[in-house]
């Protein structure tokens, strides 16, 4: 049956030329996005020098989970710029779960360390912002994960809830999680770990990089599921 509203596609209105500078805009974006998380994860691998001490694993593993997983785990569904563009949707949905459960296997791993680290040197735990922000989002990102649970089984589960709306809502909250995720990493620039060993200009630059990828993904995902002008009939 068809509907009897239809959505307009994105870049309507605008002209040839502005509409392909957009389209090819949005892709530069996605893919400046990618090199972001992965750049992000690489350079505080580095800084934090895994292997001296219990914590130095700690950002390593959440920078991983957060920052190139979970980043690659959404991303990989724009159409712009996407290193698996040419798989099925049935092969993305395949590839977002096994990046979702790389988050919180590595994320789980991540706050195991910090826990055993601040245990051993009997400091007190959630005391900083980044330390609640973190816990929150571990648990959204748990949450998060039952959700795309009922999306891909709401027949076993008996929803009410069509499955286009199922997605719209986990599509929706892996946004806020996403943002709540980056918000975290940008609260760990301003540990003392992360402010001794970067200064200046610098220091800047990784509090601002969080926002660039977290930008690309809200975007990608408001133009999927929220409806754009509507055109008549």
């Amino acid at each position: 049956m068809r509907s009897d509203v239809e959505y307009s596609p994105v870049g309507e209105g605008l002209g040839m030329r502005d509409f392909w500078l957009y389209v090819w805009l949005r892709r530069v974006a996605v893919i400046a996005a990618h090199v972001t998380g992965l750049g992000l994860t690489l350079v505080i691998s580095m800084l934090s020098r895994p292997g001296t001490s219990l914590f130095s694993w700690h950002p390593v593993c959440m920078s991983v989970a957060y920052c190139l997983c979970m980043t690659e785990g959404i991303l990989l569904f724009s159409a712009e710029g996407s290193p698996f563009c040419f798989k099925s949707r049935k092969g993305k949905v395949r590839l977002h779960w096994f990046c979702q459960a790389l988050v919180l296997i590595v994320a789980a791993t991540g706050l195991g360390f910090m826990v055993a680290s601040k245990n051993i040197s009997e400091r007190p735990h959630l005391v900083s912002w980044h330390s609640l922000l973190g816990i929150s989002t571990l648990a959204a990102t748990l949450l998060q994960a039952a959700c795309g649970i009922c999306v891909m089984f709401p027949k076993l589960l008996r929803l009410s809830s069509p499955p286009p709306r199922l997605k719209l809502y986990h599509a929706t909250c892996g946004l806020v999680v996403y943002l709540l995720a980056m918000v975290t990493v940008m609260t760990a620039m301003f540990s003392d770990w992360f402010q001794a060993t970067v200064k200046g200009v610098a220091w800047w630059a990784f509090l601002l990089l969080p926002l660039f990828p977290a930008l690309v993904v809200m975007n990608q995902i408001t133009n999927a599921y929220l409806p754009r002008k509507k055109m008549s009939s």
